[in-house]
């Protein structure tokens, strides 16, 4: 299956969001600095534009996601993983990562930033009720299940 998401270039650098291989599931943002770049010292954290606009089919949502290679080399990563893209948001897709790592990073037009998967969303209608449906696992939570 193949979904149709429209998707408009802000800028002459801006890329477009790129599968690496045929059958991954994230396709990478490219930052779109106009030429410049942001540097990232340790624990600092910047918006990064990519200069695309998207329009989202009703239904979905876009999950904007770290690059595990980049994250696992350099210590960035999306602050807000997974970044949530609602269908009805129009606005330029930033990428809020921060640099946990111990050097500063520089990101520069054209990097790859992230990964943008886009996801399924199904409606939900909340109940209230007394009392929950009991589970096996119960309130177990935090390493409950084993480590």
């Amino acid at each position: 299956m193949t979904l149709r998401v429209e998707i408009e270039l802000l800028h002459a650098g801006a890329r477009m969001p790129a599968r690496m291989t045929e059958l991954a599931a994230g396709y990478d943002l490219a930052a779109c600095l106009g030429g410049q770049e942001i540097e990232l010292v340790p624990g600092a954290r910047a918006r990064v534009p990519t200069g695309l606009r998207l329009a989202i089919p009703a239904g979905y949502e876009g999950q904007v996601r770290p690059r595990s290679g980049w994250a696992a080399k350099s210590g960035v990563t999306v602050l807000n993983a997974p970044g949530t893209i609602d269908a009805d948001f129009r606005g330029e897709l930033q990428v809020l990562l921060v640099n946990l790592g111990h050097e500063a990073v520089t990101v520069r037009d054209g990097d790859r930033i992230a990964q943008l998967v886009i996801a399924p969303v199904c409606a939900v209608a909340f109940e209230t009720v007394d009392v929950l449906t009991p589970s096996d696992r119960g309130e177990g939570g935090f390493g409950s299940t084993g480590v």
